[in-house]
């Protein structure tokens, strides 16, 4: 069998067995996978300070079963250099991978939009634009991209978003948060230049990730002071 390093971020990590820990990654190649990795006692062999958040490595993967073994890390550029609120986006982003993403399913799109998501947040970029950027390539690669054209074919000036159905006109009432036709469209057109429509963009995600996530609170969200 035939092993190929590839790149890797660092999502996750837990103790394990004895100076064993097991980390969660996103790679370039083979998406979201879980290894063991052993911490050797010697600075030569203890790969621990590598496997840091937002430190592009590269890595080599062995093991036939889910759980692999990571048998060699390195790094190939410093840390991207998140700070303050940013640095919480990127633990976001993150965690997100962690509860909804598959393993072993190669989404190169995804691992391209982190790393740039990541480029983005140590440029102190536009922080809800970012997210949003990431959570919709995210949900494409869920397979729960949005049909924006019911905002369109309707004059509706509200719409609710029910998963199973997509976007439906608010005609009756239902529990469901309502979400203007006006801020949609803009939404459709990747327009993002008033505060409304990027607000709206941010519940309308959130009202989705919500029920993938199965009501369950995401931790990172409280790590937020605002």
């Amino acid at each position: 069998m035939e092993f190929i390093e590839q790149s890797a971020f660092l999502l996750h990590s837990r103790p394990f067995k004895d100076n064993q820990l097991i980390v969660d990654l996103l790679t370039e190649n083979d998406g979201k996978v879980s290894a063991v990795v052993y911490n050797g006692k010697t600075q030569k062999s203890n790969k621990k300070g590598l496997l840091q958040p937002f430190l592009p490595l590269n890595v080599l993967l062995k093991g036939k079963g889910q759980l692999k073994n990571l048998s060699r890390v390195e790094c190939h550029r410093k840390s991207y250099a998140l700070k303050g609120d940013n640095v919480f986006c990127g633990f976001y982003l993150n965690e997100l991978i962690v509860r909804l993403l598959g393993e072993h399913i190669e989404c190169g799109m995804l691992f391209h939009q982190y790393r740039e998501s990541l480029i983005a947040l140590e440029a102190q970029e536009t922080q809800e634009y970012i997210l949003r950027q990431f959570e919709t390539v995210l949900l494409d690669e869920l397979g729960q991209s949005f049909d924006f054209t019911p905002v369109f074919e309707f004059d509706e000036p509200y719409f609710y978003y029910i998963l199973e159905q997509g976007f439906v006109p608010a005609i009756e009432q239902h529990h469901h948060p309502k979400y203007g036709r006006k801020q949609l469209q803009q939404i459709a057109y990747q327009a993002f230049n008033d505060a409304d429509t990027l607000k709206t963009f941010k519940l309308l995600m959130r009202q989705v990730i919500n029920n993938l996530l199965g009501g369950k609170p995401l931790n990172s969200r409280k790590l937020f002071t605002r």
